[in-house]
């Protein structure tokens, strides 16, 4: 059982608790009073770090994906966390379950419609420079494949090689419980002392916390514009004011639960709602389609991957690479160090290979099954012309098509609701484990097995909503997350050269220092 830390309650991380408390709490205060602002520091930083650092965001995705693939197949899968006697906790299908909420938030839900359409209607100019011609039955494998790209195996691999990282480091090599701690293959334990160690571990919390505020943001603006949409209710202040403390109550009560009592719970029940979306779109949409468009998406995605694996920008264009595959990577580079502490923790007594299967190979076949089977039901219907998506996205912003698709599906009105308790719950299912991460990082001395103070839990989660519901609320709606999305986005291109450092230290640490069974 998880124990409460609490000889750690007074004991926090004041290096690391204050500047990111700061930070956070000042980046809502200029939504509140200078939105405009907000948003084109943001963006400048955001375009001038992936215009500049393009070709690294590409080449370090490729470089963990094959580090990750080597570990996992070598002898190295059957090292243990914890050693050989280590006992895991958590049975394989409620450790996926955490594993996979935890880090697709709301993300699969909301593109799982709306990227293909995107692509194959060319709305905002990505297929400009592919050679494929939008509209046509070319331009839905190419969609589908593009998507796969961006959702599987690379993504997951970011996450599960901090993972790897932090769970070796703190359970066979017993160093501390942190982004720091990676880096000691590197630097020496001196990495995880004074400045350099407040300063790394913050960027960390800095990006996941501004991504969370967004990501919630961006997902009241959706609910709301979804029960607009399904029942006529006016979006505004009050209807995103009772989804911002459903939603920010339901993953901060699940955080001060703690793992057995709340999380745990919370991802168990979300991702048997996935599976239920999954089957009943499966067998009512048109399923013979699904199985052949997927099929030869994924073969154009693996004849096209070292191309787009290794495009920086030139080969594919800005609207496509930047605006999709880049800003992606920047995201899921963002949230990987305290992701990866998340992943850690939940995975004592497990091997190697285990870890692997759980958090980058079978969320990475999820991502594939999920966008075949969303993404070509809604290929299919424009293709058709049974229902414009493509207008209504061009007319109403890039996550207006889902909407209309489920309403257009039999019992549309039984599923809208659904997909809306879904969306709450895939955002609470990241944020309840990113919240307990947090504060624990803002802790001293806490173990994988404790819970950090529940103030600290309380706190953040609070903050997280706030800022969430006043860049909605007071800052234009959709467009007033844009100034935190695209701060999220620019602190993962500081968190990219710590992410770089965690791979190379990776590759000293498993090929040239001495292993730790």
């Amino acid at each position: 059982m998880i124990k409460v830390s609490e000889s750690s309650l007074h004991k926090i991380r004041r290096g690391v608790f204050w500047p990111s408390f700061l930070v956070v709490g000042g980046a809502a205060l200029l939504g509140i009073f200078n939105n405009k602002m907000l948003t084109d520091v943001a963006m400048n930083s955001f375009l001038g770090s992936l215009r500049g650092l393009g070709w690294l965001y590409q080449i370090i995705s490729i470089v963990a994906l094959i580090l990750v693939t080597i570990i996992t197949f070598s002898k190295l899968g059957n090292i243990r966390f914890g050693g050989e006697d280590a006992k895991p906790k958590y049975p394989f299908i409620t450790w996926f379950a955490m594993a996979l909420t935890g880090g697709i938030a709301t993300g699969v839900v909301t593109y799982g419609v709306n990227e293909p359409i995107i692509y194959f209607g060319n709305i905002y100019g990505e297929m400009a420079q592919t050679g494929v011609e939008p509209g046509t039955p070319m331009a839905i494998i190419y969609a589908l494949a593009r998507c796969f790209y961006n959702w599987t195996f690379i993504p997951y691999a970011m996450y599960s090689l901090c993972g790897l990282i932090v769970a070796y480091m703190y359970f066979n090599k017993k160093k501390p419980l942190s982004v720091t701690a990676t880096l000691i293959p590197l630097f020496g334990e001196k990495v995880t002392e004074g400045i350099w160690a407040n300063i790394i571990d913050t960027l960390a919390l800095l990006a996941i916390a501004l991504g969370l505020a967004s990501s919630l943001g961006a997902g009241l603006a959706l609910v709301g514009s979804g029960i607009e949409a399904a029942y006529g209710i006016p979006q505004g202040i009050m209807v995103w004011l009772v989804l911002a403390i459903i939603t920010t109550a339901t993953f901060t009560l699940s955080s001060i639960m703690g793992i057995d009592k709340g999380i745990k719970w919370l991802s168990d029940l979300n991702s048997k709602v996935f599976y239920i979306l999954l089957i009943f779109l499966f067998f009512v949409g048109p399923t013979l389609y699904i199985l052949r468009m997927s099929t030869a998406g994924m073969a154009y995605w693996l004849q096209n991957f070292w191309v787009w694996g290794l495009d920086p920008i030139d080969i594919g264009g800005e609207a496509l690479v930047m605006w999709w595959t880049l800003y992606d990577w920047a995201i899921w580079i963002a949230y990987a160090p305290l992701m990866g502490l998340f992943l850690a923790i939940i995975s004592y007594g497990r091997t190697i290979r285990q870890f692997m299967v759980i958090n980058w190979i079978l969320p990475s076949v999820f991502s594939i099954i999920w966008f075949s089977v969303w993404g070509a039901t809604a290929l299919q219907w424009q293709q058709a012309g049974t229902l414009d998506l493509v207008t209504t996205i061009t007319t109403s912003g890039a996550v207006a098509g889902l909407w209309a698709f489920l309403g257009n599906l039999p019992m549309g009105a039984v599923i809208i609701p659904i997909v809306m308790l879904t969306l709450i719950l895939s955002f609470s299912t990241a944020a309840d484990s990113m919240t307990r991460t947090i504060a624990s990082l803002c802790t001293l001395n806490v173990k994988h097995d404790e819970e950090p103070p529940k103030w600290q839990k309380l706190l953040w989660g609070l903050s997280i909503g706030i800022i969430a519901f006043v860049m909605v609320a007071y800052a234009g709606g959709a467009q007033g997350v844009d100034g935190v999305k695209y701060l999220a986005a620019a602190g993962g291109s500081l968190v990219l050269f710590v992410f770089v450092l965690q791979v190379i230290s990776a590759i000293k640490m498993f090929f040239f220092d001495k292993i730790e069974r």
